[in-house]
């Protein structure tokens, strides 16, 4: 049987929504965590999603976002026109600007005056979009990031803001409900961004805020309901908050339909599989099989390096064991997962200039015939949206304050070849790591940390004798929700005595280096 990927449908009805067309921007997930911070639901879709969806999603309104391509290149992404036929409001951001004016007939060039980095907006005429922002201030400060500019204004719209460079900054229809930014509203660079949005949003989309926990779970549990009927779910459960308020939400709705399934795959961290195992049991009293799979993950791993492969083996391999589990506990046909938004972000390539930048085992990494339906509650949801939703689950501070775990686990944390000995190591050192966090006051201030084992040697001189061990890199980021991420200021005594423990009590260690680099360019996991 193919993998019936029928995911249950996040949106209900009676949410007022915000369609997000995605053309490639590297800000487009951050006016996502924007509006939903505004508790109004909004979905981010590729630039040539289909006007029949579109019809079907019913958005309130649409966000057209910006893109590194060029509205003057031949092959430029372009959405389907007849949006502008939906009668609902439009708020063009930078490339989306210019996509507007090329629709209205009015003219882009190319700027021989390149626009990076903060500017100054003048308001040229009040309008709704700008309500609120220009109070006593002739200027604001904004983020521009644009090659290109639009030279003449389109047909029906009127200019309301410039600046020095781009005299034609923001836009708006006479009639019609559409506007036009040359500037990104939605990064902190641009003064009172939250504004610009909320604007949008609540007073021209006239958006209801009813993006809640307690509605998101009331409405999940109906979903899952109406999709599982009374047939039995078997859930991958690794201890993350995750999986985690996955198997919470999934117990208020099935009850004793749900088996979880806690799979020791060997790379897990230190004492975990007791401790979650324990928590389950005792807290929650839901039902847990647990199986010792450590010998089977790592033979299939042995001498694999590459990060994709280590993720598909691991993917196909935890399917056949909850498959297997599966007919042990009889007549199963569902999988649920602990899927996130930006692990759909991140693992799907738009048609267009953006691309995949990994997979994971829980979106990108499952085979593709497999005989359970997946259910993905989480799907829709960023890191600190579950974590809500957890802390209204009374899911316990242990797990729901928890740094983020990698679905493949250690896998991706150790480069270059997997073994029991390796995996020891690293689990010994991390744990000293998270324990001087905590110690110090500063686990639950940091987005997430981990150590990392590198594929190289370095000698160094241990009770005055040579060594020739292995390296180990610390990585400690602050978050909102992984999208963008910047490493975290750890103070310099803490860090010395996480390296100077790890070295000290870890066989075969003898070098700790601090990871510093932030999201974009770099990824948050170094595979």
């Amino acid at each position: 049987m193919k993998n019936n990927n029928q995911n249950i449908d996040k949106v209900n009805n009676e949410l007022d929504k915000i369609l997000i067309l995605d053309f490639g921007s590297q800000y487009t997930q951050i006016i996502a965590r924007r509006i939903r911070e505004m508790n109004v639901y909004c979905e981010i879709h590729s630039f040539n999603y289909s006007i029949e969806k579109i019809n079907k999603f019913s958005p309130k309104g649409v966000i057209l976002s910006g893109s590194p391509a060029s509205i003057l290149n031949d092959n430029a992404p372009i959405m389907d026109v007849k949006i502008f036929d939906l009668n609902v409001p439009i708020l063009g951001i930078c490339y989306g600007l210019q996509l507007i004016t090329d629709f209205f007939n009015g003219k882009v060039e190319d700027s021989k005056k390149k626009e990076y980095g903060n500017s100054e907006l003048f308001l040229k005429s009040e309008n709704e979009l700008f309500k609120n922002l220009f109070i006593d201030k002739k200027s604001i400060n904004v983020w521009m990031s644009h090659g290109d500019k639009v030279l003449k204004l389109p047909t029906d719209f009127e200019i309301i803001a410039e600046t020095n460079n781009s005299p034609i900054s923001a836009i708006k229809h006479k009639i019609k409900p559409i506007y036009a930014l040359q500037f990104h509203p939605e990064v902190e660079h641009t003064n009172d961004n939250n504004i610009i949005l909320k604007n949008f949003v609540l007073n021209i989309c006239d958006a209801n805020p009813n993006w809640t926990a307690k509605n998101f779970i009331i409405n999940e549990i109906e979903k899952v309901q109406n999709f599982v009927g009374d047939k039995k779910i078997i859930c991958g459960l690794s201890g993350g908050v995750d999986s985690s308020v996955v198997a919470l939400l999934l117990q208020k709705a099935i009850g004793n339909n749900l088996t979880c399934i806690f799979v020791n795959n060997g790379l897990l961290r230190l004492n975990e599989a007791s401790e979650v195992r324990s928590i389950f049991r005792e807290n929650y009293k839901i039902n847990l099989v647990y199986v010792d799979a450590e010998k089977r993950f790592l033979e299939a791993l042995k001498n694999v390096t590459d990060p994709e492969k280590k993720r598909k083996i691991i993917g196909n391999l935890f399917i056949e064991i909850f498959e297997e589990e599966g007919k042990k506990i009889g007549n199963i046909d569902f999988l649920a997962q602990g899927t996130l938004y930006p692990d759909v972000i991140e693992s799907v390539s738009f048609k267009g200039p953006s691309a995949t930048i990994k997979s994971h085992h829980n979106v990108g990494g499952l085979p593709e015939k497999m005989n359970l339906q997946l259910v993905e509650p989480l799907r829709e949801l960023f890191k600190d949206e579950v974590r809500t939703i957890g802390k209204e689950l009374n899911l316990i501070d242990d797990l729901l304050n928890r740094h983020p775990f990698p679905g493949p686990g250690l896998a991706v944390r150790i480069i270059g070849k997997i073994t029991k000995k390796r995996c020891d190591i690293l689990r010994e050192a991390d744990n000293i790591a998270i324990e001087e966090l905590k110690n110090s006051n500063q686990y639950e201030k940091i987005w997430q940390a981990f150590c990392v084992l590198l594929p190289v040697k370095t000698v160094g001189v241990m009770g005055d004798e040579r060594s020739y061990n292995n390296v180990v890199a610390f990585r400690a980021v602050n978050s909102t929700d992984g999208m963008t991420a910047d490493w975290s200021k750890i103070p310099y005594d803490i860090l010395a005595k996480i390296s100077n423990r790890i070295i000290n009590e870890v066989n075969g260690i003898n070098r700790v280096v601090y990871d510093i680099s932030s999201k974009p360019p770099a990824t948050i996991e170094w595979e």
